[in-house]
């Protein structure tokens, strides 16, 4: 007759035995959750940087008169300015896109749909070229030569500036911010032109978040009606950041303007949901250090016709 021991170390071994095929299921399911997860994620981002892509506008180059004789001192004098075609993001840009991109989301208003903020000039640079790179283009900003944002030294949403000296391709077909004369010239409906004291309209309130209907902040991008060209929140929701350099106006003639070729300040253009009406003006200009992030401070993307 068997002993008691011998008859629990075989019930022990055979539990064990049947025990392992199911540990393997368990981790072949484990781990095939992980991947359709990863795919999940994967495809989401996908999705969201083909968001980016498609929401661009063509805008026919042209000629306009840039500036007010009307408005802030700094809007005058008003010069003819010539600017070439170029694409134009329909949108400011979301964090949704940002988060594809980048994966943070700096934002104090937390919204897929509404627009990034709390980023630097700095920071929008390097987003422009991650994105370029990921899209398969020609960056168009460099710093010392190299065009690759993971040399410059600098890390997005913390760091103060970008040490060196930054240069524009502007022959890349690579995303980046508008030229202020090209923001100008979108926000007032590049040919198709009306003359609206706002970008779209003269009724604010129709085509821009700003202090009297934001409620104290940001919402999600179109939701106001379009300018002429089908751009939406140019006037009012964010600040948008331009590549330009803050300076005065000169009174002759240009053809693609890139701004001083230094300064202290970058151009910011279009008022935000915190601001008052008369800074939604198209003509109004505002400036602030590259580094400076608050959440009134977004951007929208540009790239050649090239």
């Amino acid at each position: 007759m068997k002993s008691r021991f011998f008859r629990i170390l075989t019930c022990t071994m055979g539990l064990m035995a049947l025990s392992l095929p199911v540990f393997s299921q368990l981790k072949l399911v484990d781990s095939s959750a992980k991947v359709e997860e990863e795919k999940a994620i994967a495809e989401q981002k996908a999705n969201k940087l083909k968001s980016i892509k498609e929401n661009f506008v063509f805008v026919q180059g042209g000629t306009f008169p840039m500036g007010s004789s009307s408005g802030q001192s700094d809007e005058k004098p008003v010069h003819n300015v010539t600017v070439s075609s170029f694409y134009i993001g329909k949108t400011e840009v979301t964090q949704a896109q940002w988060t594809a991109v980048m994966g943070n989301n700096p934002s104090d208003f937390k919204g897929d749909k509404r627009p990034v903020e709390c980023v630097s000039w700095y920071d929008a640079i390097v987003f422009c070229n991650k994105l370029s790179m990921m899209d398969g283009r020609t960056p168009a900003y460099s710093v010392n030569g190299k065009t690759d944002p993971d040399t410059w030294g600098y890390i997005p949403c913390k760091g103060n500036s970008i040490s060196g000296t930054i240069t524009m391709n502007t022959n890349a077909n690579g995303y980046r911010l508008p030229t202020e004369a090209e923001w100008e010239f979108a926000a007032w409906g590049g040919k198709k032109r009306k003359g609206y004291k706002y970008s779209g309209s003269d009724n604010l309130s129709t085509v821009a978040w700003y202090c009297d209907n934001s409620g104290d902040q940001t919402h999600d991008v179109a939701k106001k009606a379009p300018n002429e060209l089908g751009l939406y929140d140019m006037s009012g929701n964010i600040w948008e950041w331009c590549w330009d350099w803050y300076g005065s106006y000169g009174s002759n003639a240009q053809t693609n303007p890139f701004g001083p070729s230094s300064g202290d300040c970058r151009v910011l253009r279009g008022g935000s949901w915190n601001y008052y009406s008369d800074v939604c003006r198209v003509a109004y200009r505002s400036y602030d250090d590259p580094g400076l992030r608050d959440c009134f401070m977004g951007f929208r993307l540009v790239r050649s016709a090239n």
